[in-house]
């Protein structure tokens, strides 16, 4: 092993494991004990700059303490870029542009665009700027990037896009006018006991959570429904935690007690309320129950529910998704979901730093599964729907 290599290996093993002020003040140290050429030497070996080991040189020569909690004097370190380049957030939100998709409630978008590739187009006219930097502009702009694999998205309908504007031109007028707009869906279903779940938890060294060697359901614990609703103005996430099928019922049913338990005392001069959904499922724009059950809750509520569906193929578009639902797994990861009091719990402590909160509660109840409605309760229903697309966009009233 080289010279260089038996620094390079000391600095590998050294340096991350310091403070600025230490790793510069110990590379200044050995460039000193080298004598001529020591600092080239030392920059070589550790990667730090030439600037920085003469500046630790100096602190050794002259003394010079620094109060225990700083690195660097008042007003050092290079300056933001945005604040030394005003234009570099344009400029990096008209690259992705070209590539993004947009969710239909305009709340966050997507580009297809690596980091690295963002990097490397972006310093044609940034030249200073890094793929680290990138990233935090673009969760500051409410990006967020998508593996290249993930997308497709099935066959588009052609009226996909027109779809997208249109449920946004509605969210938007609904929020601007103070009234509620809550995007629904059911999170994947969970087995309940002491399963394996994705992630990792910081635990003692050998010391692992032990769970099951196999996935088979426990016929006394079953499955766990969790129907989440997320009151998009208000930052909310409610969800009702089912252990019976998930049906049109269900649907309604969470919906009607997130009214109850939030939505009626926050809201409590509307008198309407818009709901986006998938276009399956027990929310499904073809269930005729789930139309039925809506108009017992207008009828209930006084409420006109205005139902916005995205398009088939499209449920990743959900709000809902990137705005509860991924924060619920990130928060109950590599925990054995034991009871569905454990998953009521671990949804309920869920937070993010932008200020979600989450509500949870057990639904014990009981949802006949293939309930049947018939052409004529159909009939019975005060439905309107819009002239584009109608099977998607309705509003039913309350009947009088």
């Amino acid at each position: 092993m080289s010279e260089r290599e038996i620094y390079q290996h000391k600095y590998h093993q050294l340096l991350p494991e310091l403070s600025e002020r230490a790793r510069r003040r110990v590379v200044a140290a050995d460039a000193n004990s080298r004598g001529h050429g020591g600092s080239m030497f030392i920059h070589k070996a550790s990667g730090i700059s030439l600037p920085t080991i003469r500046k630790g040189i100096r602190e050794l020569a002259t003394g010079v303490m620094l109060p225990e909690n700083r690195d660097r004097q008042p007003g050092g370190g290079r300056k933001d870029i945005t604040e030394t380049d005003a234009t570099v957030e344009n400029d990096l939100l008209g690259l992705g542009e070209d590539s993004s998709q947009g969710d239909p409630e305009s709340l966050l978008k997507w580009t297809n665009k690596s980091l690295r590739t963002l990097e490397k187009e972006l310093k044609k006219q940034d030249p200073v700027i890094s793929h680290t930097k990138i990233l935090h502009l673009l969760k500051a702009t409410d990006y967020r990037l998508q593996s290249n694999k993930k997308t497709k998205e099935g066959t588009d309908h052609p009226d996909r896009d027109a779809q997208f504007q249109h449920i946004s031109e509605r969210a938007a007028e609904f929020l601007e006018a103070g009234d509620p707009v809550i995007s629904v869906d059911t999170k994947k279903k969970e087995l309940v006991g002491n399963y394996k779940t994705n992630g990792r938890l910081w635990l003692p060294k050998g010391k692992p959570i032990e769970v099951n060697m196999h996935d088979f359901p426990d016929k006394q614990l079953g499955k766990a429904a969790p129907y989440g609703v997320y009151d998009v103005g208000d930052d909310q996430g409610y969800v009702n935690v089912g252990i019976d099928p998930d049906t049109g019922e269900f649907s309604v049913a969470s919906i009607s007690r997130w009214w109850e338990h939030l939505g009626k005392k926050r809201y409590a001069k509307s008198t309407r309320l818009m709901i986006t959904a998938d276009s399956g499922g027990s929310n499904g724009y073809r269930l005729k129950l789930w139309k039925k059950d809506l108009q017992r809750l207008a009828d209930q509520t006084g409420l006109e529910i205005s139902v916005c569906h995205f398009p088939p193929g499209t449920s990743k578009w959900n709000t809902i998704e990137h705005k509860l639902f991924s924060f619920i797994s990130i928060n109950w990861k590599g925990r054995p979901l034991t009871s569905s009091e454990v998953i009521v719990n671990l949804i309920a402590s869920t937070k993010t730093s932008s200020g979600l909160k989450v509500y949870a509660v057990l639904d014990d109840r009981t949802y006949q599964l293939k309930k049947e409605v018939s052409d004529q309760e159909m009939e019975t229903l005060n439905i309107e729907r819009n002239d584009f697309h109608g099977e998607w966009n309705y509003t039913i009233r309350p009947r009088l």
